[in-house]
């Protein structure tokens, strides 16, 4: 554990002192071991060599930089090494941790046993290949999907709608022995329609994967039916995997089924479903006794290894099963060491199974409702079913991820970067929430502290495991990736272009949103994590403070910003978070970015709090001066006022006179007018013009909070009716592409995450005293009313909540399901901030 002071300055040590300015400064105290130690050793040695044979320092210092950005953080890790085992965590080791599959599950480990469902409708009319279900994705027309109930540990039911299908995936987890225990799965396709005259034939696929030296041992019995599959891992011990024959919903009565299996190595994770796809080749005939014959599309159906890989690539093993819907199936897991401690309970299937669920789904309800009191506060039945189902997504899309990204190292020079090749970070896990399983099913800094404001108020320990993983992802500096691109399976759905992350580009530090409910809740779980984690807070606190320095004391300026191109309206800046928000039209050194420096502030004032409380007073006498300064009103007065424009604003070498135009073979094309670009205010109110109220940084007397509270309740700019929108709808980039085929992202749309922000704000200065009391809690309440009502309209309307929300009609865009900070809204509806 990394306490005290004199530990916490051996962690630091290793990077440039925190809060420092110059770049280079570094601070040695030789107390610091392990990683610290033989880094340093080998940074001396490659210093010595330069030296001897005359290299530039300017090469050296090019060479240290690469190797800090590639060399994880060596203070002492906020979760042990094991955390994750079964044997420190049994309950949280297996889980729905594929948030990218329609239904699957995993255990919490580098090389982990998977489990997952695809399902087919057959038609054997018309010859053609089915379509196969596995992987959720924007396009397959899938939908609505999603978990009515996920408790995050033992328990989900989910609902998804196919076409004529309507399937129930549930499962169920019992403790027991060594291991991690047993689950059980049931999964329920019935026609979307009572009545249905004819019931379509259906596959469904039951698969594991393993991912190493793993043994498998598949027991076939008569036509082509699995028994059962024995098994044995490291971290498993001995298990079975038993498939059960299909019944009626609801009944025990088997019902007739046809099988089909295929075994092969592990063809790696992301060509599973392209190898089932190839290897439905054959037309077998499904004739239940008394019923007409069809065929349908099938595996080989023959237990042969197949295309047997290299040692250690893994296996994969499928069972196929088919029939007529409606139908159950179960498929259940038996941890060997759970049935040789004198537990002998039976099997989780059948009557004991639906028990078991209809338990865990009372107790959910019964949690919910202790925690978020909903129903005591007076909301309808349909905000309290959204509200569960917006928790319930969130738990649902939580992921277990391992593996290497790559990394752009920061050489120093801003743009240089771009000459070098990207290298791989060395191996790291990650366990996340994820902002879509569709379209975004990996990890997002920005995103998570959002995240864990909702799943910290249902379970303080996944927010305390989440956050110890995202802060083990440090590297020497204090830097954490942006986007988290970690295994073939999250990396296969990534566009190349944005694999790479950038060492010199933060994002905003919301993790520190969830530590601020930490410190106020003085839970002792909390403060011993927080004592845990304060040296790798603080070290990327002072990362952010150092790489994002602005041109003058006390500004910062996101590094990164797009380069400015021809074709591009106003270059866009992805490491705020705010994408394509409108920045000065012609980037350069002299930015200053308000929602940065506000970030900074807040940041300033959680870390300093934080120390004070922790004993930490060398880190509280650098900390305490700075948030100080920073939320000195004169200081972000001098800096991002702008009188002319009545509101708070970035700064930086712009002009109003840009636009897109049309050109021969070349397509649109920015122009650039007069008067030309000079050194000013950046007319773009919106989101970023709010930061100061958002983060709650105004004096509840300022002149400056009535001014925000104006802009914020006038249609013409931010309000409307479905909440507010991210840039005034008198602005000059309101709605407008910022290339031919680039449409309008954050300039217009509704965003969940910046209304939360608002609506904690407005309820904060409604219950203080000051001269705007009074209209700021008339704003709360209506645009809390507002934003309620379309999430519920649109989630009714769709059975989805969406990325974002149209300013003119309310209605849902960008990805879905989007459960990632859209789950905000229960927080909302509980009037937690």
């Amino acid at each position: 554990m990394a306490r005290g002071e004199r530990r916490r300055r051996a962690a630091a040590a290793e990077g440039a002192r925190p809060l420092e300015r110059a770049r280079g400064g570094s601070r040695r105290d030789g107390r610091a071991g392990g990683v610290r130690g033989s880094a340093s050793g080998a940074a001396l040695a490659v210093v010595v060599l330069a030296l001897a044979f005359g290299l530039s320092g300017r090469w050296v210092l090019s060479w240290l930089r690469v190797r800090r950005a590639l060399t994880l953080y060596p203070a002492s890790p906020v979760l042990p090494p094991d955390s994750s085992s079964p044997a420190v965590a049994p309950e949280l080791f297996w889980g729905t941790y594929r948030p990218h599959v329609y239904f699957g599950m995993k255990t919490r480990s580098p090389k982990p046993l998977l489990t997952g469902l695809m399902w087919a409708q057959q038609d054997a009319t018309s010859r053609t290949p089915p379509k196969l279900r596995h992987t959720c994705e924007q396009g397959d027309g899938v939908g609505p999907y999603g978990w009515e109930f996920h408790d995050g540990r033992s328990f989900g039911r989910q609902h998804i709608h196919d076409g004529a299908l309507r399937l129930t995936t549930e499962f169920v987890k019992r403790p027991g022995g060594q291991h991690g225990g047993d689950w059980s799965w049931r999964v329920t396709v019935e026609p979307q329609a009572s009545g249905t005259p004819s019931f379509p034939l259906v596959s469904l696929f039951f698969y594991v994967v393993t991912d190493g030296q793993e043994v498998l041992l598949p027991e076939i019995g008569a036509k082509g039916q699995l028994k059962f599959i024995s098994g044995h891992t490291s971290e498993l011990g001995d298990f079975r995997l038993i498939l059960l024959p299909p019944t009626s919903p609801g009944d025990t009565v088997p019902k007739h089924g046809s099988y089909n299996v295929f075994w092969s190595s592990n063809p790696g994770l992301p060509l599973l479903t392209d190898m089932v796809k190839s290897r439905l080749n054959g037309w077998f005939p499904h004739q239940p006794p008394g019923a007409p014959r069809e065929l349908y599309l099938g595996l080989p159906g023959s237990l042969k290894w197949e295309e047997r890989g290299p040692s250690g690539q893994g296996q994969f093993l499928i069972q196929q099963v088919t029939l007529k819907a409606p139908f159950s199936v179960e498929f259940v897991f038996e941890s060997g060491s759970a049935r040789t401690e004198g537990n002998q309970a039976s099997r989780l299937v059948g009557s004991q199974l639906t028990q078991a669920l209809k338990s865990h789904a009372a107790a959910f309800k019964e949690r919910f409702e202790k925690t978020f009191q909903l129903k005591e506060k007076g909301l309808s039945l349909e905000e309290q079913a959204l509200g569960q189902v917006a928790l319930s997504g969130l738990l649902g899309g939580i992921g277990y991820f391992y593996g290497q990204g790559l990394v752009l190292p920061d050489t120093g020079m801003e743009g240089s970067e771009q000459k070098m090749d990207p290298a791989l970070f060395p191996p790291v896990p990650l366990f996340s929430a994820v902002p879509s399983r569709s379209f975004f099913p990996r990890g997002f800094l920005w995103d998570e502290g959002f995240h864990q404001l909702v799943v910290q108020s249902w379970d303080p320990h996944l927010t305390r495991e989440a956050l110890g993983h995202w802060l083990g992802l440090l590297n020497a500096d204090g830097w954490i990736g942006r986007e988290q691109i970690l295994g073939d399976e999250a990396r296969a759905r990534v566009p190349p272009e944005f694999l790479v992350q950038r060492a010199a580009h933060a994002n905003p530090p919301t993790l520190l949103l969830p530590v601020v409910h930490m410190l106020e809740g003085r839970d002792p779980d909390d403060l011993a994590f927080l004592r845990r984690a304060f040296p790798r807070l603080y070290a990327w606190y002072s990362w952010l403070h150092q790489s994002q320095a602005g041109p003058v004391p006390l500004s910062y300026r996101w590094r990164g910003r797009d380069l400015a191109l021809p074709t591009l309206l106003n270059p866009k800046t992805l490491p705020s978070g705010l994408d394509d928000y409108p920045r000065a039209s012609h980037p350069s050194t002299a930015e200053r970015h308000l929602d940065l420096r506000c970030w900074m502030a807040l940041g300033a004032r959680v870390l300093s709090q934080l120390a004070e409380q922790l004993g930490e007073t060398e880190a509280a006498a650098e900390l305490g001066p700075l948030a100080a300064s920073l939320k000195e009103p004169g200081s972000l007065d001098e800096l991002h006022w702008a009188p002319e424009l009545g509101v708070f604003a970035d700064f930086g070498n712009h002009t109003k006179a840009v636009q897109l135009k049309s050109r021969p073979q070349q397509g649109l094309v920015r122009v650039v007018g007069r008067p030309p670009p000079r050194l000013q205010y950046v007319d773009a109110l919106g989101y970023v013009s709010l930061f100061p109220l958002l983060l709650q940084l105004l004096d509840p007397s300022s002149p400056r909070l009535g001014s925000l509270l104006d802009v914020l309740a006038d249609s013409r700019h931010l309000w409307s009716p479905f909440g507010l929108r991210s840039l005034s709808a008198s602005s000059l980039f309101y709605k407008q592409y910022n290339t031919e085929h680039d449409p309008p992202y954050w300039r217009g749309a509704v965003w969940l995450n910046i209304n939360y922000l608002a609506l904690g704000a407005l309820h904060h200065y409604g219950h203080v005293e000051g001269p705007y009391k009074v209209q700021a809690a008339k704003l709360y309440h209506a645009l809390r009313a507002n934003v309620v009502r379309n999430v519920r309209q649109q989630y009714q309307a769709t059975g989805f909540l969406w990325e974002q929300y149209s300013d003119q009609d309310g209605q849902g865009m960008g990805c879905r399901p989007f459960q990632g900070w859209t789950s905000l809204v229960l927080l909302i509806m509980a009037e937690e901030y």
